[in-house]
């Protein structure tokens, strides 16, 4: 067995030749060691591949010429009360014209799972958990079609009674949640404010233009924000990249929006109509000190055919090539949607299911970590927070064109290099760090590795 003696190895099944899933119960699950910094002039090598390989750990010195369980994930998505991926629709506040939010109630999905849940995360993370909300739809009575559902705007404009109570609104969330200690890094000013317009009428959302943002931050959540107790960030766009560089500056634009906004919320889920230096690397260029976030990627969305595929490769590679992607043109991270979910692709109360890095099979109290689950784990287990990309100069040998990179210095001082080989044949390479070195490497088929050491 590659794993050291505290580490466990993976339980593998397969759904297909070629799709294989680690199984986990309540008495077994596969574990990597706690990340440690290699020796100097020494590397560790950690793999995932379709051949079957699931973070495999190894060892190599430079050539001179040079257990934790999961995978340290540790930004988390919260919804403000109900989202798709509810069993029901519902708000805080159902009681009409209580603008003082006097009615205002966390549901029982909060206060029976998602706070103790998240209490138990915290509890165990060696890092400290960062969470922001996101609010799919505001109260019935607050919105022009009277229903949760559907693509209703929130009542009157910006500064009226309808927008200042939508604004408290988040105010009293996060009062609620500071009362469990739960605290929040951020929040989006709202999930998908033109999804609306793409998606069927039953959805939960509240539908904003960029203008109709802007001036709801200008008046009424910024301040809000900003007079509050909480030193919570606020987020604005949380969707589509087709929107950027558009909404930013509409937004941003506006001196006074962008005091009060922190940085820029982006889904993937239409990135192949444009290009990232079209979106992401035109908007940092326009708004340097604004950061650009990853906040919601999934697979098996819109699927004729599995929303749930056990142990796809190709999902979990699509997952690291996003996040390649994005962390090369200026993206400080990445989210993904559902950490967990049913062998359906569910719970979702609108029937859109999806698939996701862990599904669960409780009839036989098992879950199964898809490969989703192991690509995740090549990024967050080895890049804390605080790392910052550094420039690669790439060879003019063509093998190397085949294989996709990002470097990182992490805040201890040591280097991360993620390759991502979606090729069908190995591609050998060379890694040099003029400070320590060279390794001579292959990057396999269908693979995926992280290397890690620390500068003489």
């Amino acid at each position: 067995c590659p794993c050291s003696p505290g580490a466990q190895p993976c339980s593998p099944k397969y759904f297909g030749r070629d799709a294989m899933v680690c199984v986990c119960n309540a008495t077994y699950c596969d574990t990597l060691d706690p990340v440690v910094l290699p020796a100097p002039g020494t590397y560790v090598k950690y793999e995932s591949s379709k051949a079957g390989k699931r973070l495999e750990r190894s060892e190599g010195s430079f050539q001179h010429s040079t257990v934790a369980p999961g995978i340290e994930y540790n930004l988390l998505r919260i919804p403000m009360a109900c989202s798709d991926f509810s069993v029901r629709p519902y708000s805080y506040d159902d009681v009409p014209d209580d603008y003082e939010l006097k009615h205002f109630r966390l549901a029982e999905e909060d206060v029976k799972m998602k706070i103790p849940l998240l209490q138990r995360a915290s509890a165990m993370s060696k890092r400290p958990l960062s969470l922001y909300g996101s609010p799919w739809t505001a109260p019935a009575w607050m919105k022009s079609n009277g229903d949760v559902r559907g693509k209703g705007t929130l009542k009157g404009q910006a500064g009226d009674k309808y927008h200042k109570t939508w604004a408290n609104y988040f105010i009293k969330f996060l009062d609620e949640y500071a009362k469990h200690n739960v605290t929040f890094w951020a929040v989006t000013a709202q999930n998908e404010p033109l999804a609306a317009l793409l998606t069927p009428s039953q959805f939960p959302t509240i539908v904003f233009t960029a203008e109709q943002q802007r001036d709801f931050v200008v008046q009424d959540l910024g301040p809000a924000l900003a007079n509050s107790s909480h030193r919570t960030r606020l987020i604005i766009l949380d969707d589509q990249r087709i929107h950027l560089p558009h909404w930013a500056k509409v937004v941003l634009g506006n001196a006074t929006a962008a005091r009060y906004v922190a940085g820029i919320g982006v889904h993937w889920y239409l990135d192949s109509i444009v290009p990232p230096h079209c979106s992401l690397e035109a908007t940092h260029e326009l708004f340097p000190h604004h950061f650009l976030l990853y906040t919601e990627a999934c697979s098996g969305f819109l699927t004729l055919r599995f929303s749930v595929s056990l142990g796809c490769w190709d999902r979990g590679q699509r997952y690291s090539h996003s996040i390649l992607t994005v962390l090369n043109h200026f993206v400080s991270g990445w989210t993904d949607w559902n950490l967990a979910l049913d062998m359906k692709g569910g719970p979702n109360w609108v029937n859109n299911f999806v698939d996701s890095p862990i599904i669960v099979d409780s009839s036989k109290d098992i879950f199964y970590k898809q490969p989703m689950f192991y690509h995740m784990g090549h990024f967050s287990k080895f890049i804390p927070e605080g790392s910052r990309r550094v420039g690669l100069q790439r060879s003019r040998r063509c093998l190397i064109c085949q294989l996709e990179h990002v470097a990182v210095l992490r805040p201890d001082g040591a280097l991360v290099l993620v390759v991502l080989n979606r090729s069908g044949w190995d591609v050998p390479f060379g890694i040099q760090d003029p400070a320590v070195g060279f390794i001579e490497t292959v990057a396999p088929a269908n693979s995926i590795q992280t290397y890690l050491w620390r500068q003489q």
